[in-house]
């Protein structure tokens, strides 16, 4: 400390003096005015200020000044009056080790540590030349023993481990006064005095009953770990506190109380409170549900990574899927990643990161907020924002930072990893192979690398000379085997497993394992091309043939009998797969008489127009258009594949010359339905209903082949194959979810509107019990289509009961963190589940469009990776088969089945919306 009376005019009066008492009144007063300027100390009542006016001291730290240690015994309670201060802290006992987490900025306060003698958390060291308020230990022990719940709101836990979040406060003050109301309302005995260890503790609850209940209120509520969330968000903002003001909230054994039992005069709830409380109660638990996950990834990220358990890094590893400048890393990579990277945090704006020149220590990623990047003579050269990342060029290359960066806003939160490693191989001066090094030590103690990019012929090279084969299950190569053919094709890939043979026994054995799980992924795609075919037959005849190898390899050989036996027959059967399967299609001229021909499932644009010509005998040169039931033309191209499989539902195929394009108009019968088919449907069980959707759906989900998500993913021209089953799939959910819309906006009578609505919940409901999580969108999208949830009489009938149920599936849709809702609740299910479809191949545009296949000339084997990432999850899926006998059959199955199999629907979206005015007009 120095004297710094030249900066502050209150030198004098808050004095060093130890006899408070030769204070004057003027002197209080002109404390008073200080503290009132600064917004902190704004919200105390005036007899706290006095008193604090009247016990604490004035001090000022230059720039770079120690106020104390990590470890020490605090003696004061600290107020920021001007200026900030940087709060490190070291995971070893060498200071030297430590680390920025954040900085104090005015009107933060800290040290509350000395209420119970524990060391100090952190080392404080002023950034600037500051002012601080100080008050010492046992006058602020009588402070807070009168004002708790005041002292709290600028105490530093809020800044100092970066919980202050930009939800407002009072929404959140009003939910733990709702949930505090609703547990005193249904279960009052979890409020009570506690007696522990010989103390008695006012008013409090336990943490495990916490949890406990909430997860019990709500389905929204996912998981114990989800509820912890919640709490932890009240917690954070200081709604509910725990009794010895630790800062996380546990689900154990532990005392918490809610703000409003802080003071002991608080009266409780009225009948009239609990009553509103009950009807915000599914709101409130909703609101919290949606920020309860990344209260508790903060929670988690405060932990030193050695006290990380396996679920926090499972969470953490979640959050690092979906952020953006992770993308072009693999998923072991991120898994890595997730046990050391640390959470830091900033509170004010203008602070800076780090400076330009400065040597490169950490590689940071923008969590929240954004900054400015700025270099000498340039100023603000670009703006970073969520999910941006900086820093990792100065620790790869470990040269000078190349910039400053300045926090834009403030509140800015930041992932932080200190390491960042990339081996480049080169050949001839060119990169062929980029390798990552993992984080952490494989457990042989050698260093783990992962594929970033290399060429085809070195990450085959690379794979094949890691392989371990003592391991069934490979990630990496099963990576390389589903993905191949995206970059390398079976041409170019059998010579050069077929020259790796000549290597030595090893090598070839891992040759042999890898074409064996080549030929497992594939299967029946490899009958589409001989190179494939004649390949597997050369590899055998040479196994065969060379007895030494057959003795070495005796193990592996059957395998391989088998796959070239099943090959055999499937030729000599004729089994081909559905590009050469062939089928009726009728196709419309312009004056809607229609042409019947036969095309191959795969047929082209060109292909199907070839065949309409020679079956009307014409030399005209025809178009091929998809003609929507709004009336909406496409020219289809002459390359299109499965042209047939892209038809909406109402759609229809018309060939017709250029000259007749405009006189194209839709059939009567594309227009769909004109009455509801509710009398039909309405006394079948809600069970059926459902279970037949799901035999159904299975059976089309059933019939997908992986790489038909790669054709859907990179365009089916790149492949010359078809994504039919893929596209009937995708068609069944669009049409399930018209469905809904179609029946509620042909039912002309209320109560039969609001049976419609409780009916379509109820078949939600069973979907989801059946793991149909296809149906089960479709129909909450279907209800949540403008033309119905517009019906605002409709759905004012509905009960209440209903309401609630619906709310919560439609929580279950929320797109925030990622569809993070959705996904949480998939990994609770085991196979067989019907995945949402739409948002897995949402997963894999998203990666193929934001990152390039090739880089440099080199393959992006990450891209790769994170594609075949989400196939697998539709391989896990489907891992078990579904089990028929989940619902007992009523007697009118063969109706019920019938029926969800033939829906009618009307998809204009504007034909729709039109019926829904018809049965309730705007309100004037």
């Amino acid at each position: 400390t120095t004297d710094c009376s030249h900066l502050c005019p209150l030198t004098a009066n808050f004095g060093y003096l130890p006899l408070l008492l030769m204070r004057s009144g003027e002197d209080v007063d002109i404390i008073l005015t200080r503290l009132r300027e600064v917004k902190a100390f704004q919200r105390f009542p005036p007899p706290l200020l006095l008193q604090i006016c009247a016990c604490a001291f004035y001090e000022c730290l230059e720039k770079g000044i120690t106020l104390f240690r990590q470890g020490d015994i605090g003696t004061s309670w600290y107020a920021v009056l001007s200026g900030s201060l940087d709060v490190k802290v070291s995971e070893t006992a060498n200071h030297q080790d430590a680390v920025t987490i954040c900085t104090l900025g005015i009107g933060t306060a800290f040290g509350e540590s000395i209420l119970d003698n524990t060391p100090r958390h952190a080392t404080i060291v002023s950034r600037e030349t500051s002012e601080l308020l100080r008050i010492e230990q046992r006058e602020f022990k009588s402070l807070w023993e009168v004002r708790t719940s005041v002292l709290k709101s600028v105490c530093s836990c809020k800044y100092e481990l970066g919980l202050h979040d930009s939800i407002p406060s009072e929404k959140l003050q009003r939910a733990g006064k709702v949930l505090r109301n609703a547990i005193l309302s249904r279960a009052p005995h979890m409020i009570r005095d506690r007696k522990y260890h010989l103390k008695t503790y006012r008013q409090c609850c336990v943490g495990t009953e916490l949890v406990d209940w909430l997860v019990l209120q709500s389905a929204c509520v996912l998981t114990r770990s989800h509820a912890v969330g919640m709490w932890q968000a009240l917690l954070e903002e200081g709604v509910l506190n725990h009794v010895d003001q630790e800062l996380g909230f546990q689900d154990k054994y532990l005392f918490y109380r809610f703000l409003d039992d802080e003071e002991e005069d608080t009266p409780l709830p009225s009948e009239e409170e609990k009553r509103e409380s009950e009807e915000e109660l599914p709101e409130t638990i909703l609101f919290l549900a949606q920020i309860g996950p990344d209260a508790l990834l903060r929670m988690i990220l405060r932990k030193s990574p050695g006290q990380r358990t396996g679920d926090d890094l499972e969470i953490i590893y979640d959050e690092l899927l979906h952020i953006k400048a992770l993308a072009h890393l693999s998923n072991t990579v991120k898994r890595e990643l997730a046990s050391v990277v640390i959470f830091e945090s900033h509170a004010k704006a203008g602070t800076v990161l780090f400076n330009q020149g400065e040597e490169g220590t950490s590689w940071y990623i923008i969590q929240k907020g954004s900054v400015n990047v700025v270099i000498y003579g340039k100023g603000v050269v670009c703006t970073l924002h969520e999910g941006d990342d900086f820093g990792k060029l100065a620790l790869v290359t470990d040269s000078p930072r190349a910039a400053s960066i300045v926090l834009r806003e403030d509140n800015c939160h930041f992932l932080r990893d200190v390491e960042a490693n990339t081996v480049r191989l080169k050949e001839h001066e060119q990169a062929v192979l980029v390798l990552e090094k993992s984080p952490r030590a494989s457990t042989l103690g050698s260093i783990k690398y992962t594929v970033i990019s290399g060429t085809p012929e070195k990450i085959l090279e690379h794979f094949l000379e890691t392989m371990r084969m003592d391991i069934h299950h490979n990630p990496a190569v099963d990576d390389f085997v589903l993905m191949h053919c995206v970059f390398m094709p079976n041409s170019q890939l059998c010579p050069l497993l077929m020259e790796r043979l000549e290597y030595a026994h090893n090598s070839k054995r891992r040759v042999l394992i890898l074409v064996l799980r080549w030929a497992n992924t594939h299967t029946y795609l490899l009958q589409e091309e001989p190179a494939a075919i004649s390949f597997l037959e050369e590899l055998y005849g040479s196994l065969s043939n060379d007895s030494r190898m057959l003795r070495a390899l005796k193990d592996l050989v059957p395998d391989l009998e088998k796959i070239v036996k099943l090959q055999y027959v499937s030729q000599l059967l004729h089994v081909k797969i559905s590009l050469d399967v062939l089928f009726l299609l009728k196709v419309y001229c312009s004056d809607q008489t229609y042409t019947t021909i036969r095309v191959a499932v795969a047929a082209t644009g060109r292909e199907v127009i070839s065949a309409v010509a020679d079956k009307l005998g014409t030399t005209e040169e025809l178009l091929l258009i998809h003609l929507s039931s709004s009336g909406d033309k496409q020219i289809l191209k002459p390359n299109d594949v499965s042209v047939f499989s892209a038809v909406s539902i109402n759609g229809r195929l018309f060939a017709c010359p250029r000259d007749q394009l405009n006189s194209l108009t839709p059939l009567p019968d594309q227009e769909g339905p004109s009455a509801g088919s509710m009398s039909t449907f309405e006394l079948m069980s809600s069970k059926d209903l459902a279970y037949q959707m799901t035999m159904f759906d299975w059976e089309l989900f059933s019939c997908v082949h992986e790489h038909e998500l790669l054709y859907h993913t990179f365009g089916c021209q790149s492949f010359r194959r078809t994504k039919a089953n893929l596209d009937l799939f995708l068609r069944r959910f669009n049409q399930v979810q018209l469905w809904v819309v179609t029946e509620v906006c042909l039912c002309g009578q209320l109560s039969k509107r609001v049976q419609l609505l409780k009916k379509f919940i109820k078949i939600a409901a069973h979907c989801r019990e059946f793991k149909n999580l296809n149906s089960f969108f479709a129909i909450i999208m279907g209800m949540s289509n403008p033309a119905v949830s517009r019906l605002s009489q409709t759905w004012e009938k509905l009960p209440t009961k209903f309401k609630k149920f619906y709310a919560e599936f439609e929580s279950m849709m929320d797109p925030s963190r990622n569809h993070r809702s959705y996904r949480l609740t998939v990994t609770k299910l085991e196979p067989p589940i019907i995945p949402f479809m739409p948002l897995l191949l949402k997963d894999m545009t998203f990666t193929h469009e934001g990152n390039k296949t090739f880089i440099d000339n080199m393959v992006n084997f990450e891209k790769m990776r994170i594609i075949a990432n989400t196939i697998r999850q539709v391989r896990h899926c489907r891992s078990q088969p579904f089990n028929p006998e989940i619902c007992q059959p009523n007697k009118n199955q063969a109706e019920v089945r019938g029926y969800v199999r033939k829906l009618c629907v009307i998809d204009n979206q504007r034909a729709l919306t039109q019926l829904s005015y018809r049965l309730e007009p705007r309100r004037t």
